[in-house]
């Protein structure tokens, strides 16, 4: 069942050969890179510097990796990879006056790093629904993390600090990083699914789990910008695909039944315990936002930012990617932020209706809608890697132009001597 989903059914498709499980690899470690080293507190201690060099050393691992099937450094144009090396440059810039710390520099070597590993495995982007697999795989591999420190500990995976909300036991993973992970690859699932590239049963196996958690996880960010992302991305494929009109048909009626069945319930879901008031200031995020567009800026910090830092203003998250780039590399990181969605949305708009543009349209909607809640777009983070899965799957196939074989012309046989025959 599980099988069905991580391998492609060979009733649909034979798998590609164009990328090798050494690049795949590196893209898990870019994933283990980003998984971050704050979050609450585990079962078994584990020292926050040793999560750092596992991280880290997972991002040196993926770009040797990288670079060892890519000796030749054959590399593909894209634009996307081109405005993310472009943002290195406010990086740099706002984090050599180390306004921020030494840690400002350590964050732009690894965020080049980060980008340089995608250089080199955008060779490969052409067999971007391999990494989709991959990427569902990565994730799922986690939240089966999650699931164990659940089953040994319950009161250290739902603590009180947090409201009673799913968290990592074994990892520290935060609930909106185990609610992101959840929508990301439940979505991906039933996008494989409606593409007929895995069975139901083998994505029910991998998006009824994740849904489970993303529901102990109390995300609403993740949950809105799931059901958001799919409907973006099922739309895409309404005129083309009569297993998207059916999904799409069915789950609006499913969906309209349930919020009128259960709409006290997933009220009290959706407030966490919290009143309106509260709710409306975006759970207190908009006293930080306020706070940090009045300080005061000089021209060089307005255009580059302070450096990049660990999100956080006045000692507060800022907790929206947009303000986060504003504030580490100026209003030039905000522009090219801006300018990757663009050319995003762009392509995706322009692409003929198919699977991987559907995929890429669920992967910009739902990084879009976070990034108001959430941060990561300026840095290497969990957002720019499904960005970066996005721009896989919108990239066009490469390679030889197969010309016609020119038709043989056939020798005219006689009647006659076709009666002989």
């Amino acid at each position: 069942m599980a099988a069905d989903l991580m391998v492609e059914s060979r009733a649909a498709a034979p798998r590609p050969t164009g990328s090798p499980k050494a690049a795949r690899a590196a893209w898990v470690l870019l994933g283990l890179n980003v998984l971050g080293s704050a979050g609450a507190q585990t079962i078994f201690p584990i020292p926050r510097s040793l999560i750092q060099m596992v991280t880290m050393g997972a991002l040196v691992a993926a770009f040797t990796l990288a670079l060892a099937v890519n000796l030749r450094l054959r590399i593909r144009t894209s634009s996307f990879l081109f405005l993310l090396t472009l943002l290195l440059v406010p990086s740099v810039i706002s984090s050599v006056s180390l306004e921020a710390g030494f840690g400002a520099l350590f964050r732009c070597a690894r965020l080049s790093l980060f980008v340089g590993t995608l250089w080199l495995l955008s060779r490969w982007w052409s067999d971007g629904l391999t990494f989709v697999r991959t990427h569902i795989r990565m994730y799922f591999a986690v939240l089966m993390s999650v699931v164990a420190g659940l089953a040994i500990s319950p009161g250290a995976a739902m603590p009180e600090l947090y409201g009673g909300r799913l968290v990592g036991a074994l990892w520290p993973l935060t609930p909106p990083q185990i609610g992101q992970y959840a929508a990301v690859i439940s979505g991906l699932a039933v996008l494989l699914a409606l593409g007929r590239r895995t069975s139901w049963g083998g994505a029910m196996v991998v998006v009824v789990p994740s849904l489970a958690l993303l529901l102990l996880s109390h995300t609403r960010t993740a949950t809105v910008g799931m059901l958001v992302a799919l409907v973006l991305a099922i739309g895409s494929l309404l005129l083309t695909s009569a297993a998207a009109r059916r999904f799409f048909t069915w789950a609006v009626l499913c969906g309209t039944v349930a919020a009128v069945a259960f709409a006290s319930a997933l009220q009290a879901w959706f407030l966490r315990g919290q009143s309106q008031e509260y709710l409306t200031s975006l759970t207190g995020r908009a006293t930080v936002w306020d706070a940090l567009l009045d300080a005061p800026r000089t021209l060089t910090e307005r255009l580059f930012g302070t450096g990049l830092s660990d999100k956080s203003f006045g000692g507060l998250p800022i907790d929206n990617s947009w303000l986060a780039v504003y504030d580490e590399q100026g209003l030039t990181g905000t522009a090219v932020v801006a300018a990757m969605f663009l050319i995003l949305g762009g392509v995706a708009l322009l692409r003929p209706p198919s699977l991987q543009r559907a995929c890429a349209i669920f992967l910009i909607g739902y990084v879009g809608i976070s990034s108001y809640t959430e941060a990561g777009l300026g840095d290497a983070s969990a957002y720019l890697l499904h960005l970066a899965l996005a721009a896989a799957l919108l990239a066009t196939p490469t390679g030889g132009t197969h010309l016609p074989t020119p038709a043989v012309p056939r020798r005219h046989v006689p009647r006659w001597a076709r009666r002989l025959t």
